[in-house]
């Protein structure tokens, strides 16, 4: 009885671990996010699939070349390719829409429309996780999907395109995500799935850039391995944070991403959010640090 009460107790504080591992981990992907959303931006009239080739060519190497340094064998778990695939695919598309959406909108309203992606993957880890949320749970994706519009406020005249196209990133990445907790829970490495979505993507599209190449600056050239190196960072720490935890856990604290590119709007491109989106970060701040505080106590009642 006293060796299962122990096995229990680790269990317990494992699992404790690992939630707090996961929300340092999805901050800290977010904080990478930004930079890139940031360094695209800078590199200035280069056509969006064009980054996007870029963003992931470099993001491989980084990927390939931590395999190859910690001795990783590109090995895929049984049965992960297929979900690999759709993780590779979905999350592609979101990076699409992603890009263009900061191509042509502020850097804080589109990192905040694909920031939606938290809410879709609540949505999608029913399907592939089996994975449903409670009530407040629930509340505080909606609550930080309010603040979200606060921020946005969105018209849908003449930015109709780029904004559908944010959502559109929000939904590709948040079913990008749902698939990297699956993988997670089946054991497959974080840099293999890291490594096989930024070469999936770099073939995907290869046959664009080869026929449609525009010529860069050197200044250009920069910022696209700037962006490479910031995605690679951001990949790594929002697969390991998927892996550490369920979506409806961490999923929320994506959300910062908008206090990281309000910062750095501010202070790189004379972006000055206005009361709007102050309220809108008041509210997303307020959930995150609600939702911790119902996670952590809460839970820790309950297994009291």
């Amino acid at each position: 009885m006293l060796k299962r009460w122990r096995v229990l107790n680790l269990y317990i504080a494992d699992k404790k671990n690992n939630y707090k591992m996961g929300v340092i981990f999805i901050i800290t992907s977010a904080f990478f996010f930004a930079l890139m959303n940031l360094f695209i931006r800078l590199s200035g009239d280069v056509p969006t699939l064009q980054k996007c080739f870029f963003r992931n060519f470099f993001a491989l190497v980084i990927a390939v070349g931590s395999l190859i340094k910690t001795h990783t064998p590109f090995k895929i778990g049984k049965g992960n390719t297929k979900y690999l695939i759709i993780r590779s695919v979905s999350g592609g598309v979101g990076m699409v829409g992603n890009f263009y959406a900061v191509d042509h909108m502020h850097i804080s309203d589109a990192s905040m429309l694909n920031k939606l992606s938290p809410f879709f993957a609540i949505i999608f880890s029913i399907f592939a996780l089996k994975e449903i949320a409670n009530k407040y749970e629930w509340l505080a994706v909606v609550s930080a999907f309010t603040g979200a519009l606060f921020v946005v406020k969105p018209t849908f005249d003449s930015q109709v395109i780029p904004a559908l196209a944010g959502v559109m990133g929000g939904l590709g990445a948040g079913l990008a995500y749902a698939y990297v907790r699956k993988l997670g829970v089946r054991g497959e490495n974080s840099m293999i799935i890291v490594a096989f979505f930024s070469g999936f993507t770099t073939l995907m599209l290869l046959p664009y850039l080869i026929f449609n190449y525009t010529p860069m600056t050197a200044k250009q050239w920069g910022f696209l391995v700037l962006t490479g190196f910031a995605a690679a960072g951001g990949q790594i720490f929002i697969t390991k944070a998927y892996q550490k935890a369920a979506a409806k856990e961490i999923s929320v604290y994506d959300f910062s991403i908008v206090i990281f590119t309000a910062i750095f709007g501010f202070l790189f491109l004379d972006q000055i959010p206005d009361y709007l989106s102050i309220i809108g970060y008041i509210i997303i701040i307020g959930t995150a640090i609600i939702k911790w505080y119902f996670t952590v106590h809460y839970k820790k009642e309950k297994t009291e």
